[in-house]
């Protein structure tokens, strides 16, 4: 596929805005009328938890927390609308849900809020699909992606208590796997066509030795005085 689709569009900025953005007015909500819409999160083992999977992402249980998660989800999201434009909505909408779904199964009896979750998810997967798809400007954003957010792998794990790891675990996991489900659709690695000349190459012989034709010779003309 031509490198033509990495182009901008509105949605690159405007999508990516709109997520970080609807987070801050969830908080500013709670903060302004004294509410707390924790109890929208997952929890894990029990159908009413299950709405969380919509709602928990958007939910942040203090400022740092909502601060950590922005910038991340503003950058990654904006990489996938730009890198991944025709599989973008479907890669967003199926991994957010998968990743909470998974949270639900795996996660302790605890409300898990937050968009770190999702942040996981589309880390992974903008690392693993330019891995799986060997294709150099996509190689180069998991490079990229390493670079600056390789230290949450250590996140996955139980380090912390208070830190929904199997949120973490969930999305990284979801990404992996959508990566490689993915692999085949959307941005490929370029392919060129080299067109043969036949003639020319007919002027080497077996050993590879270039043997062109004699030039022809010029005819002779008689002349009189």
């Amino acid at each position: 596929m031509s490198s033509e689709q990495f182009k901008y569009h509105k949605g690159v900025l405007n999508i990516p805005l709109l997520l970080v953005f609807s987070c801050w007015v969830v908080y500013y909500i709670e903060i302004k009328f004294g509410l707390n819409f924790n109890k929208l999160g997952i929890y894990p083992g029990e159908l009413y938890g299950l709405k969380g999977v919509f709602f928990g992402p958007f939910i942040h249980g203090s400022f740092r927390h909502l601060f950590n998660n922005s910038f991340p989800l503003l950058v990654m999201s904006g990489v996938l609308f730009y890198f991944y434009r025709t599989i973008s909505w479907k890669v967003l909408i199926i991994g957010t849900i998968v990743t909470g779904v998974l949270t639900w199964i795996i996660a302790r009896p605890a409300y898990h809020i937050g968009a770190s979750g999702v942040v996981y998810f589309l880390v992974s997967f903008i690392f693993f699909s330019g891995v799986f798809r060997k294709y150099y400007r996509l190689a180069a954003v998991s490079l990229i992606t390493v670079f600056l957010y390789g230290s949450m792998v250590w996140y996955i794990f139980p380090v912390e208590e208070r830190i929904s790891w199997e949120g973490h675990l969930s999305g990284f996991l979801t990404g992996l796997v959508m990566a490689f489900v993915f692999r085949k659709i959307g941005p490929k690695r370029e392919i060129f066509e080299y067109h043969e000349d036949e003639e020319f190459d007919s002027y080497f012989d077996e050993n590879g030795n270039f043997n062109p034709p004699p030039p022809p010779e010029e005819e002779k003309f008689e002349t009189t005085e």
